[in-house]
Parts: structure tokens; sequence; C-alpha cells
């Protein structure tokens, strides 16, 4: 649901190191509380309907924007023309995941007129949300990044995919 952060570490081995990790979760109390637990739970309970939902958009996504005069290239391991797409494939049973990017014609001003422009999608940086997140990628990782100027990273979400594409239509339009 986006509104819990827990984690779980896992070694091999109980190590040095793993002292040290052990020492420092003692010390500062790095255990969640009940309502995040409690939180965790109900997120978990829909878990697989929320990313199975959210696969499915993704793909959808990409397939009609493959294609699309407005872009240059979609990058998902879904779509055969993915170099990964084979390896994708008998490594994902369930869906190729919810994370794609589209590299714009246009380049950098196009790329950044085309975030603005969204309604559906919200511009943030993350992933795994229920909503459907977008971002001008290159302005997230700064000047010294090899990130190309004209990619949109997009964590789709599951609202309508019917939405999703229409929003990213107008948008693309927009920004024309």
């Amino acid at each position: 649901h986006s509104d819990v952060m827990a984690g779980l570490l896992v070694t091999a081995r109980a190590d040095q190191r793993w002292a040290e990790v052990g020492d420092v979760r003692t010390h500062t109390g790095g255990v969640i509380s009940p309502f995040e637990a409690w939180l965790l739970l109900r997120g978990m309970r829909t878990l697989h309907l929320r990313v199975e939902r959210a696969a499915e958009n993704a793909q959808a996504i990409a397939e009609h924007f493959a294609n699309h005069p407005s872009v240059a290239s979609v990058l998902y391991p879904g779509l055969e023309s993915h170099p990964g797409h084979d390896v994708a494939k008998r490594q994902m049973d369930s869906g190729f995941g919810a994370m794609l990017s589209l590299r714009v014609n246009g380049g950098r001003d196009a790329a950044h007129r085309i975030v603005g422009a969204t309604e559906v999608f919200v511009r943030a940086t993350s992933l795994g949300s229920v909503e459907s997140l977008i971002e001008h990628r290159i302005l997230s990782e700064g000047p010294n990044t090899l990130v190309p100027d004209d990619l949109l990273r997009l964590s789709v979400g599951i609202e309508p995919v019917e939405e999703l594409i229409a929003d990213l239509e107008q948008a693309l339009a927009a920004a024309g």
C-alpha cells in the first residue's frame, strides 16, 4: 500500500559483521512498532493481487506505446523486442513486473513537459505503490548520470489501465 517500510536482513553465517549488525539493532531499537507490523500484515494479504494487476498494467502500457510515434523506445522485459526478454521469460512466470521506461522523442525538454502534463500518474521517485508514478529520471540522478535525458521511468500501479494509457497519451500530445 506504500504506507509502511520494513525489512529483513538474512546472512549465510553468524560472523563478526553479523554481530555488529545485531549490536546496532539492539542499541537503536531497529524493530518495527506494532502499528507498522499491522500495516505490513495488512498489505501482505493483498500483495499478490496488487503485483499481478500492476504487472498486467505495465505490460499493456508497454505494448501500447511500443510503436507510438512520440516514443523512441520502450524498455520493458515483457516485450519480445527487449534484449533480456528470453531470460525474463524463463525467470518470471507471473508477469514481467511493474517498472518500465519510455524514451521519448524530443529529448530532455519534451520528457520534462510530459511529466508535468500527466494527471493520473503522480510525479514521484519510488516504486511498488498502488498508484502509478512517473519521473524524469535524469533529474533524480543528477548531471553525472549515464541515464539518457529523454528517459521517463514509470512505476505502474493498479488503476484502470485505460486511464493510465489515456493519461500518457494526453501528456505526450500536450508536450508535442
